[in-house]
């Protein structure tokens, strides 16, 4: 029987081919990015990444759900740091939702995802549902802010139109803090 640390360097590996795999996929998109691809970006064998994922498709959507996993626990803690201002972590987290996939070395991860929403099953509905309760629950507790659910949806709404509109990072960053300071009392 092993011991719960020798699990530890396993999960780590997995961890990391799964990063390596998303990187590839963003670089070359689905469809362009073969299985050989990932082994050779993740150091490993193409035989030991087919032992670890049955297929490329079983491989981006894991790969896909790490990336936003990670994202959404992210937010979640950066959403629950009540010693900041709501404004601050408001923005921090729709930075970290859709801010840092905004420009021209991090459009490609975007782009890979939102191409291929019938590979990724359930997570392509249930993340943006998750996003949307992060955000509800951090104005929720805020005592000035009466009408959480629609201010969350508008402040949504306004962080997609921005993304489509944003050339750089900092643009994103720049017009959401307007927009979070204008809505959020």
């Amino acid at each position: 029987m092993s011991s719960p640390d020798a699990a530890t360097p396993d999960a780590d590996r997995r961890s990391q081919v799964l990063d390596s795999a998303m990187a590839t996929f963003a670089r070359f998109g689905y469809r362009k990015t073969s299985m050989e691809e990932v082994a050779r970006a993740a150091h490993i064998s193409r035989p030991g990444l087919y032992f670890l994922f049955s297929s490329k498709e079983t491989l981006f959507r894991t790969a896909a759900t790490q990336t936003v996993e990670r994202d959404l626990g992210a937010i979640e803690h950066l959403l629950a740091d009540t010693g900041r201002p709501l404004p601050d972590r408001l923005v921090d987290a729709f930075d970290r939702w859709a801010g840092r996939y905004v420009g021209p070395l991090a459009g490609d991860i975007t782009a890979v995802i939102e191409d291929n929403p019938h590979l990724l099953g359930e997570i392509t509905d249930s993340a943006p549902r998750r996003f949307e309760e992060l955000i509800t629950k951090a104005l929720s507790r805020d005592s000035t802010q009466k009408s959480a659910v629609p201010v969350a949806q508008t402040l949504i709404s306004t962080s997609i139109g921005l993304k489509q509109q944003a050339r750089t990072r900092e643009f994103y960053v720049t017009r959401m803090r307007t927009a979070v300071s204008l809505i959020v009392s």
